[in-house]
């Protein structure tokens, strides 16, 4: 006879309120949480959140600025909209599913449709406050984790009408974070090219665009290497901007309502599509889509009723129509992009020679690369087999459609560094690529060069990115080099690689330098790892009374005990950040080149000597046995 399970019962059943939910399931509204490392992590999500409410303000012809000022862990986001109706001030921040958005007449085409958004930010914030300014009045109310501290009275105001947000992330959920300015400049320049006539002043500096899409390319490409002037057409709900240059791969800007897709999803398969599809039919030839696409540069920006996306944060475009029981979406690229591409290409013929040049290259190359790129991949298939190099994990970024794993691969120098992310990482999600000395030199060679070099080619296939992003294998490539001379120029060698033949890796937020601690700094209670000199200096005063301090000199010095300490959760990583005064060719040529006067000037001037640490301190330095009993 079967036991009864009594365990489940009606007080088993729990309702959670929308702030216990939101907090114990925060991935599902904003995604990843992260540290900031990430230009998709929590901490970004947010802010974009509170912004693109008052962006749908701006698109609803209420508004023409926004004041955002970030500073620490504070975000201050003031509009001059109309304002939130001030008896529903606490609902629109604390109630899911109350908004203003579920009448298409009120907020046609907006960015949030679900009223999740700011109550996620409520929830997920240790201090949240909302005043609106309305007619004259103006009302305020804050709160702590989604509970309200303090509900202001209702009172005059002479107040320009709009809305004044303010919250601070919480740090028990968010932990260790940090805004990354870099990444709030680009989230602000994509709002800013997506509106034409709004000004963003963030943190004192005004944000304007006049030439939508392609005042963003001219952001993004390197201008001085484009083939061709950008072409950019603006249409009802559609808008586009297109180049190419000389780098390989295919670089993508994709935008709904003004959202930055940067997953893509429908209006960006239909835009691949008909990029080829008008470009064979313009020169009546049978192009192979990847010479059409090649070294391309382009961004499309869509406006559609009731997106669909395929999560609450709003990366990846699922709709199929524009709008409900209207045209679909793949002719409705289709058919603008025939009508303005096929125009400007008949009256600008130097423009068409010059993109026809550059696919028949494109497809002298791949012709080219043919045989090598075949004999490389029957040698990666049997390497796969017993491939040393590369120490996989179980889940990979493309393994479920429905859910991204958080993949990291660590490409690590010599068999101790390996060895000790080996034995320490987590085998569900982390993997290890162990090089064997300093990676060749690439700068100025040809793609040639990834199949040929054997190093090379079997990094290419671990990732899987030989054919673009799509199947790459993991969300982080981790540099995990030694912090010394040598260290650097491996990590020099493998970003040159990475950026001149794999750019977009670059450009999406993919790569990072492994920070690892320095020093150990500890006495017999506490422990405390530095990463700098002054972090050093810090925990030798908190400490005191002489404390015991270790040097590591190498990856491979760090036992597998404490490694597992600092490529978990904690983590610390620099992502590699390409910004608009970066220019690819010119940043490899100068550090990757021959040596040049500009180089030897820069090194000679900027020479300086590192003191010792002083003789009052006792440093211990430890082979890898003794660390591991120390540990």
């Amino acid at each position: 006879m079967a036991l009864q399970d009594t365990s489940y019962t009606d007080d088993s059943i729990r309702s959670l309120d929308w702030k216990e939910h939101i907090r114990m399931r925060p991935g599902m509204y904003i995604g990843k949480l992260g540290d900031g490392a990430s230009a998709d992590d929590g901490i970004y999500v947010l802010v974009k959140e509170i912004v693109d409410n008052s962006i749908d303000e701006h698109m609803m012809g209420h508004g023409k600025r926004i004041d955002i000022t970030i500073s620490d862990n504070k975000v201050i986001v003031r509009d001059y909209g109309r304002g939130i109706p001030l008896g529903k001030v606490i609902d629109c921040v604390s109630k899911i599913n109350t908004g203003g958005k579920y009448d298409s007449g009120a907020f046609q085409k907006s960015v949030g449709l679900n009223g999740v958004g700011t109550k996620a930010v409520n929830a997920l914030s240790s201090y949240f406050s909302v005043q609106s300014f309305r007619d004259g009045k103006t009302k305020k109310v804050e709160f702590s984790k989604g509970e309200i501290t303090k509900d202001h009275k209702e009172t005059t105001s002479t107040d320009k009408d709009g809305t004044l947000m303010i919250f601070e992330p919480d740090n028990t959920i968010f932990k260790n974070y940090r805004y990354i300015p870099e990444f709030l400049t680009e989230q602000v320049w994509n709002y800013a090219f997506l509106n034409s006539g709004l000004t963003i002043n963030f943190n004192g500096q005004n944000y304007l665009s006049k030439n939508g899409l392609k005042d963003l390319l001219e952001r993004k490409a390197d201008v001085e290497n484009i083939l061709y002037p950008i072409m950019h057409f603006r249409e009802e709900d559609f808008e586009v901007a297109i180049t190419h240059g000389h780098q390989y791969g295919e670089e993508y800007y994709s935008f709904v309502n003004g959202q930055y897709t940067t997953q893509g999803g429908t209006h960006l398969g239909a835009f691949k599509e008909a990029v080829v599809k008008t470009l064979r039919e313009f020169y009546k030839k049978d192009f192979d889509a990847s010479d059409v696409r090649t070294s391309i540069t382009a961004a499309i920006a869509v406006r559609v009723q009731e997106p669909v996306f395929e999560s609450q944060t709003k990366t990846k475009l699922g709709s199929t129509e524009i709008a409900p029981g209207g045209q679909g979406m793949r002719s409705f690229v289709s058919e603008n992009m025939l009508k303005v591409l096929d125009n400007y290409l008949h009256k600008n013929p130097a423009t068409a020679e010059a993109l026809l040049k550059k696919i028949l290259q494109n497809e002298r190359e791949r012709k080219d690369m043919a045989g090598v790129r075949k004999l490389a991949q029957q040698r990666a298939k049997k390497a796969n087999l017993h491939n040393k190099k590369l120490r996989d994990c179980r889940l990979h970024l493309t393994d479920d459609k429905d859910e991204k794993f958080d993949t990291t691969i660590f490409i690590t120098e010599g068999d101790s560094a390996s060895g000790s992310i080996t034995k320490s990482r987590n085998v569900e999600l982390q993997a290890v690529f162990s090089l064997r000395g300093k990676p060749l030199n690439c700068y100025g060679l040809k793609k040639k060069v990834v199949y040929e070099n054997e190093e090379f080619n079997l990094l290419q296939h671990a990732l899987d990115i030989e054919e673009g992003l799509d199947n790459l294998r993991f969300n982080k490539v981790v540099v995990a080099t030694d912090a010394d001379v040598d260290g650097m120029h491996i990590r020099l060698l493998l970003l040159t690689f990475f950026l001149q033949f794999f750019p977009d890796l670059v450009r999406n937020g993919h790569v990072y330098i492994l920070q690892t601690p320095l020093f150990r700094v500890r006495n017999k209670k506490e422990t405390i790892y530095c990463y700098s000199d002054e972090e050093r200096q810090r925990a030798i005063a908190k400490l005191g009374n002489k404390p015991e301090i270790t040097r590591f000199k190498g990856l491979g010095e760090i036992s597998p005990g404490e490694f597992e300490a600092f490529i978990g959760e904690n983590m610390r990583l620099d992502p590699i950040i390409l910004t608009k005064e970066t220019s690819i060719e010119k940043l490899l040529k100068y550090y990757m080149g021959k040596n040049t006067p500009e180089r030897q000037e820069f090194i000679i001037d900027n020479l300086y000597i590192e003191k010792d640490i002083t003789t009052e301190e006792k440093v211990v330095e430890l082979d890898e046995e003794e660390e591991e009993e120390a540990a």
